[in-house]
């Protein structure tokens, strides 16, 4: 959401933290406001980073050894992406399928899907006589300048409309 071109107001976005689902699993509604803050919070921490091109993984979201990414890194791209279905109208108005800027955006859903699903991705590539796992790395190391660089091209369309 804090990449999103277009601010989404909380209706549209809070149900799909809890899978789409119109009630919120939450038994008060103390802990759905304690939840929507963090998750507030969040946005008021990552929207101006990825605006500025400072953002950075979360510390907990790292490359394995044993995984290929941990499964803090598969949960962020998962959320990224979901994030992305949320948005996806507006992307594709500002960055439509012919224009070049479609395929930066596509190269970006394309690495995080293959951060979230790295094995699929690496037998993939395999296939293809391709050793993938240093392509992971890069793509992680790449992955914030990335997400800075579609923030703020998509900022930049939204703003010309």
């Amino acid at each position: 959401m804090a990449s999103a071109p277009h601010t989404l107001p909380p209706e549209e976005w809070l149900p799909f933290l809890w899978g789409g689902e119109e009630v919120s699993p939450f038994t008060s509604g103390e802990q759905l406001e304690q939840f929507a803050q963090q998750v507030v919070t969040l946005w008021n921490e990552y929207r101006p980073a990825l605006l500025d091109g400072e953002w950075q993984w979360p510390e907990a979201c790292q490359l394995s050894e044993e995984e290929i990414v941990t499964e803090e890194t598969k949960q962020f791209c998962e959320g990224m992406l979901q994030g992305w279905q949320l948005a996806r109208d507006d992307w594709e108005t500002l960055m439509p399928e012919e224009s070049e800027d479609n395929a930066l955006l596509g190269g970006v859903l394309l690495s995080l899907s293959m951060l979230f699903d790295p094995e699929t991705s690496m037998a993939t590539l395999q296939a293809q006589g391709i050793q993938g796992l240093e392509q992971f790395a890069e793509i992680y190391a790449a992955m914030p300048m990335m997400l800075c660089g579609i923030t703020q091209k998509g900022a930049i369309l939204a703003q010309e409309l």
